[in-house]
């Protein structure tokens, strides 16, 4: 009760209740273009290839079922958060990046920029993998007279469709509820949903009925469970000194560094998932090496074995590069705070890093359960639709949690109690 009338007086402000409409009208005209296809492409051919193929089931997912139609927005989002991953993980490597990383808002400003252009060479890149792929599958006859131009066209039906969906993106941050990117996929994966479900609890029933029961169980304990680790946090305590500026002395305050159970977030899945999938992709240009992929296939023991590893593996890799315990040792240093019993300067860093490695083993594996919960699903049921796991279920609940405390946030600053959370 006290999330919807936290709904209900949000929309009782009226600079918030034109935002969240606002939000709406993106939503809804981002929903429209994924069903207009692009020219020259048979929609019932491309559904039936893609059911057959993991790599393309997992970026129809993040499409909101718009590859499935070839729509405009039939490459989603992901080239954009996939340009941002890279221009993170160069941060680590490239010295100018770092800077801008430094600088603030000005640098914030020239990385998005490089990260847009860069978003547009992975779009021309994914689209024409994408028309070489699918003409590949002679026996679907996906493409009616393919020739070069009508090839051409497509990809620019495509690329232009994906910088749209960047603009929807920044207009829903700027002038929505925030967070435009992430309420992209957020809708992408929760307008799969319905029929995800339906197939699941189909699948379920023809085995055993109870087992719908079981799923229904099972469904919430795993939502409960996400939202309880995906909250949860290992607070270290800092203190600061007294400080003289001018004639005036500053009590010491006392505070705490937040370190998450899932510092690496949904990363190290997307991550797996594309190295999981490389075989098949070379499969598909070399057919000698299908005895090799068919080894990490969904549901295979190797699969499980190497999608695990990958991910424990990526969620310590992308930790390390996002989480600097040098960087944030010298900022304690520097402005007066240490940690009780640990002395500053390295014993500090080592103490942190100490910390956040300890921490990332169970956020890791808690990342992998969750993650192998399709592929567990499509052993016992035959099924990849899983709308409870992976990283839709994680990007579902972060995503909602926190574009709920932005809206909490703006709430509270009217007066207004918000949704209760913490």
């Amino acid at each position: 009760m006290r999330i919807l009338s936290g709904f209900r007086d949000a929309f009782k402000i009226p600079d918030l209740r034109k935002k969240i409409l606002f939000t709406f009208l993106i939503i809804a005209l981002y929903r429209i273009g994924c069903f207009i296809p692009a020219p020259g492409v048979d929609v019932k051919a491309l559904g039936s290839a893609i059911e057959g193929s993991g790599l393309l089931q997992f970026l129809n997912l993040f499409s909101g079922r718009g590859l499935s139609n070839m729509a405009i927005f039939g490459l989603g989002i992901m080239p954009y958060i996939t340009a941002e991953i890279i221009m993170e993980l160069l941060s680590a490597v490239i010295p100018k990046i770092k800077e801008w990383h430094e600088e603030g808002e000005v640098g914030r400003r020239k990385i998005t920029q490089v990260a847009r252009y860069m978003t547009l060479g992975l779009a021309v890149m994914q689209s024409s993998a994408l028309i070489v792929s699918f003409n590949a599958m002679t026996e679907n006859k996906i493409f009616k007279n393919l020739t070069l131009g009508s090839g051409i066209l497509i990809v620019l039906t495509l690329v232009a469709g994906m910088a749209l969906l960047m603009w929807f993106g920044e207009l829903i941050t700027e002038r929505g509820v925030g967070n435009g990117m992430s309420i992209l996929i957020l809708i992408s994966i929760i307008s799969t949903m319905p029929l995800e479900i339906r197939t699941l609890v189909k699948s379920a029933f023809n085995k055993n009925p109870i087992y719908v029961v079981i799923l229904a169980v099972a469904s919430i304990a795993i939502i409960i469970g996400v939202i309880y680790i995906e909250q949860g946090e290992r607070r270290i305590p800092v203190q600061y000194a007294k400080q003289v500026r001018g004639r005036r002395m500053y009590a010491g305050a006392s505070t705490y560094i937040p370190v998450k159970v899932n510092t690496s977030g949904v990363i190290p899945i997307i991550f797996a998932a594309s190295v999981i999938y490389f075989p098949l992709i070379i499969a598909n240009f070399f057919p000698s090496f299908e005895g090799i992929a068919s080894r990490f296939t969904q549901g295979t023991p190797l699969y499980f074995i190497v999608y695990t590893g990958l991910i424990v593996f990526f969620a310590y890799f992308y930790t390390a590069i996002v989480f600097d315990p040098y960087e944030l040792s010298d900022n304690l240093k520097k402005y007066g705070g240490f940690i009780p019993g640990i002395r500053p300067g390295m014993p500090t860093t080592s103490y942190i890093a100490k910390v956040v490695n300890r921490i990332n083993l169970p956020g890791s594996l808690y990342l992998a359960v969750i993650a192998l919960i399709p592929a567990i699903m499509f052993v016992q049921f035959g099924t990849a639709s899983v709308p409870i796991g992976g990283a839709a279920i994680l990007i579902i609940i972060g995503v909602s949690l926190e574009t709920m405390k932005q809206i909490e946030s703006q709430m509270q600053m009217r007066h207004y109690e918000g949704f209760g959370l913490k």
